[in-house]
């Protein structure tokens, strides 16, 4: 990529330039596509990994590869974007516990090799947009009440237990931004969406585990609480919608919605849903039959009854001619054993997108057309 590329995109007819930051997880992908499609955006996608989507293709995308935890790296690779003028950072870094200091330390250190990068040389920069999450009101630690359900706002306090990174972040921005550019955080929830290189993609969890049921004749089995099963829990948030509102805030000239001291914004879908609505409908999608009975199990635990199967996974890509793929990559079963069993209710309000004029919603999770169009 030749260095002039990226000082002037007004000689051809571009007027906004963008840096995604993890362009290939689930909202990152979702994010180019929808920039790429708009005639006068630029789009500079930045990953650690190899991309693996045809956005390549594209005349106004340009993929970086980058270990944005190497300072000189990034410094080289990204001191020449100087026509950026948005940020989207929808990535992290998951080497450490999500509550541990170290978690805290290695994502400021990412985010500090950007903008030790960015800020000196992009000089027409005008909006940074942070992607975190729900979990921004709740520690890991507890305490945690499962009375009723709570629904947080985005004024909510931050929580004093444990650590947590999303605070990290934005205490970052505030500072670094100082005050002369625009930024927002974004919450979602449950991410819903397609990718292969996302550590808490469910839906790819229940994809390779609905494959291995149909491939082994197995039931397919909800295997967590009754609460969670039965209970309202989480939002889900759409990659699509998610994406939107990263757009949404980052180009909206309402000084309501546009603010250098950092606005933030639930991402979530609307309507609420239970596991027990959804999971017939969820089994049908991979050609399943589900049992009222038998779907719901406290004592089936997926990171125990898929430990044997990654022959099982490779048998099945033989067969279908997938694309190669260890099981690990694709599926987080510790994760879907978390999500299942999930001691508080994670739910959040949509009241001030809506009145600032966000009004995206994509439906109830029991459409689960949802679930695979991302």
């Amino acid at each position: 990529m030749a260095a002039e590329e990226t000082k002037r995109p007004e000689a051809a007819g571009i007027e906004h330039v963008a840096a995604i930051f993890g362009v290939t997880g689930l909202v990152g992908k979702v994010l180019a596509k929808e920039l790429i499609s708009k005639s006068k955006w630029k789009v500079y996608g930045i990953a650690r990994n190899p991309m693996i989507i045809s956005n390549q293709q594209c005349s106004n995308f340009h993929f970086i590869q980058c270990d944005l935890l190497n300072p000189l790296e990034t410094q080289q690779r990204l001191s020449l974007l100087q026509d950026v003028t948005h940020v989207f950072w929808v990535t992290w870094a998951s080497q450490y516990q999500l509550d541990s200091i170290e978690c805290c330390e290695q994502n400021k250190a990412m985010m500090s090799n950007v903008l030790n990068a960015i800020i000196p040389m992009a000089k027409a920069l005008k909006h940074v947009s942070l992607q975190t999450g729900m979990k921004h009101y709740v520690s890991l630690q507890g305490p945690f009440d499962e009375a009723e359900a709570r629904y947080y706002n985005e004024n909510g306090p931050r929580v004093n237990a444990g650590c947590n990174f999303y605070y990290v972040l934005e205490d970052l921005l505030k500072e670094r931004l100082d005050g002369k550019i625009a930024w927002s955080v974004h919450r979602p929830g449950l991410l819903i969406g397609n990718s292969s290189r996302t550590l808490y993609n469910f839906m790819g969890s229940l994809c390779v585990y609905g494959a291995i049921c149909k491939h082994l004749s197995l039931p397919f089995v909800f295997g967590g609480t009754k609460k969670c099963w039965e209970e309202t829990c989480i939002d889900g948030s759409d990659a699509r919608l998610v994406a939107e509102q990263h757009i949404w805030a980052a180009t909206n000239d309402d000084l309501n919605v546009q603010s250098t001291d950092g606005q933030s914004f639930n991402a979530i879908n609307g309507p609420s849903f239970t596991w027990k609505e959804i999971w017939t409908a969820l089994a049908e999608k991979f050609g399943l039959e589900v049992v009222p009975k038998n779907a719901f199990s406290e004592d089936f635990w997926y990171s125990k009854a898929m430990a044997d199967k990654k022959e099982v996974w490779k048998e099945i890509v033989a067969k279908e001619g997938l694309m190669k793929t260890e099981m690990e990559d694709l599926a987080n079963w510790a994760f879907l054993d978390v999500l299942f069993r999930c001691p508080f209710k994670l739910l959040g309000t949509r009241n001030k997108v809506d009145q600032l004029g966000f009004t995206v919603v994509l439906g109830k999770l029991n459409n689960t057309d949802a679930l695979f169009s991302s």
